[in-house]
């Protein structure tokens, strides 16, 4: 999403499982969850519902902002997906002489999703997608753009479970990761302001910068350590889990001249609990600079696996008959 004057905490996760399920991407014996700060490199029928974050924003005076946001994705077919998402936001305004809050809702996103290759053997997939701000659909009060934005991007996830057996301890390690071109829809937007004290007219012009937005994530998956490496005799609570670190970050490539050229984003350490039908996800979100944020803020999301709650109906594609094979098993 483009990033706008009102920079928005990277949405998080609370959501609840109980075994791996094939709503998200299963490649060989491989799981690629639902990741917070980023987006997963899967294409699935799935719904993420509610998922929270609550942060201070990098402006000066910084506010506190409140994320509440949802997002269904559905399969047409086998490889290819559409999802759409929204999100509502309210700003708590600092204390001080004139200062006010906002709240409403940011602009609808549809992303259009297609998998591109994927390698069991190696635990490999990538995917692209695009993007879609559609701008003049949220509130301006919470820095909703009118102007549309377009993020071509490429996904892709690559587990470690090809390693030897001399680095089992290494195999259940995992990284995915995200490249994204963020073009606005308008170069430059321009605003007129009439001094109120002597009525002259000023005209404002601000440049809507191109964005890289990028990141990745490096995850330990306890599911795959017991399923395909060894069974320690853990609790099955923790054998549900996977620790990951994800990293969202942001940088103006082009058209910068107000905007300037710094990278802002989060560093978000959590966990992922996995179940058959649900996954729930708790992550800190750690601003890398001072205009990414200005504390720790926290995320958190609720994520079922529409294929597993309904593989006859709307958890399947729309064309094709959406049978998966080869499911792991994760345990009781």
């Amino acid at each position: 999403m483009f990033k706008n004057s009102w920079p928005l905490a990277m949405l998080a996760a609370l959501a609840a499982p109980t075994t791996i399920a094939r709503a998200h991407e299963i490649v060989g014996n491989r799981f690629f969850p639902a990741t917070l700060a980023i987006d997963d490199p899967g294409v699935n029928d799935e719904l993420s519902i509610p998922t929270i974050s609550m942060s201070k924003t990098g402006d000066d005076p910084s506010f506190k902002q409140l994320d509440v946001s949802g997002e269904f994705s559905k399969r047409l077919t086998e490889d290819f997906a559409v999802s759409f998402a929204t999100t509502w936001s309210r700003l708590y305004a600092p204390a001080g002489p004139n200062m006010t809050g906002a709240q409403g809702f940011q602009n609808l996103e549809t992303t259009f999703k297609y998998r591109l290759f994927k390698n069991p053997e190696h635990e490999f997939v990538m995917s692209v997608g695009l993007e879609i701000e559609w701008g003049g659909s949220g509130a301006q009060g919470v820095g909703s753009e009118r102007f549309a934005v377009y993020t071509p991007t490429l996904y892709f996830g690559k587990g470690f479970g090809d390693l030897p057996s001399s680095l089992n301890w290494a195999r259940p390690f995992a990284i995915t990761g995200q490249v994204g071109y963020s073009i606005p829809g308008v170069s430059k937007t321009t605003t007129a302001t009439i001094d109120p004290d002597t009525g002259e007219q000023s005209v404002d012009t601000e440049f809507n910068p191109r964005m890289l937005n990028w990141g990745a994530t490096l995850q330990y998956s306890m599911p795959y350590l017991k399923s395909a490496v060894v069974d320690l005799g853990l609790p099955n609570f923790v054998n549900r889990l996977i620790p990951i670190v994800e990293a969202s970050m942001q940088t103006p490539v082009s058209n910068t001249a107000t905007s300037g050229t710094v990278t802002t984003g989060t560093i978000n350490p959590g966990l992922i609990y996995v179940g058959n039908t649900y996954q729930i996800a708790v992550e800190a979100m750690i601003p890398v600079n001072r205009q990414s944020g200005t504390s720790v803020g926290i995320m958190g999301q609720l994520h079922f696996y529409l294929d597993d709650i309904f593989p006859t109906t709307i958890g399947r594609p729309i064309f094709g008959s959406g049978i998966a094979s080869g499911r792991p098993n994760f345990g009781r």
